[in-house]
């Protein structure tokens, strides 16, 4: 966990991909966000292994406070993003902004035209970040029931909403930054 530290302007942030190693630290992370699910360690280690290019570690001051796990849908050309988690000792960096930027300018994303989340309805936090990142990068948002907490998740679970926010070619968004 990133200590907290009220003068935000003297850290340093690194975005990178993750390694195998950094499992472990990105499964205490997610553990400490909430509402997020927590995966297992070994779901987060492979995250991080097998789904670099398409997920994302953010370094604040030399540790993890970041993280976005995502991966292309296959036969489209569309990325998903399952998490994002930002330590609550890093919130107000903006971060989960930066890092979802970082994502979708990398050459695996190259192709993606738009991107996808799912988001139940009182998640406030994740609905303004992924509304803010949309008016930044002048993509366009819609959403509408995707898994339903009767037919999906046996009424254990609040609906999940599809985002669906469109992609502006990469030479758009040089100019969005």
């Amino acid at each position: 966990m990133l200590n907290d530290n009220n003068d935000t302007r003297r850290r340093t942030v690194c975005l990178r991909k993750p390694e195998a190693t950094d499992g472990p630290e990105i499964w205490s992370l997610v553990k400490s966000c909430k509402p997020l699910d927590e995966n297992s360690m070994y779901a987060n280690l492979i995250q991080a292994d097998h789904f670099s290019e398409t997920c994302v570690v953010a370094e604040v001051d030399g540790q993890i406070a970041g993280w976005v796990s995502g991966h292309m849908i296959p036969d489209t050309n569309e990325i998903f993003v399952w998490q994002v988690a930002v330590d609550p000792a890093a919130r107000g960096l903006g971060l989960g902004k930066r890092m979802l930027i970082e994502l979708i300018e990398r050459e695996a994303c190259a192709d993606a035209t738009a991107l996808k989340t799912t988001i139940t309805r009182d998640n406030d936090a994740s609905w303004a970040l992924f509304k803010s990142f949309a008016r930044h990068i002048g993509g366009s948002l819609d959403d509408e029931p995707h898994f339903e907490r009767d037919a999906h998740f046996e009424g254990q679970h609040a609906t999940e909403h599809m985002v669906t926010i469109s992609l502006p070619k990469v030479d758009a968004l040089s100019r969005a930054a």
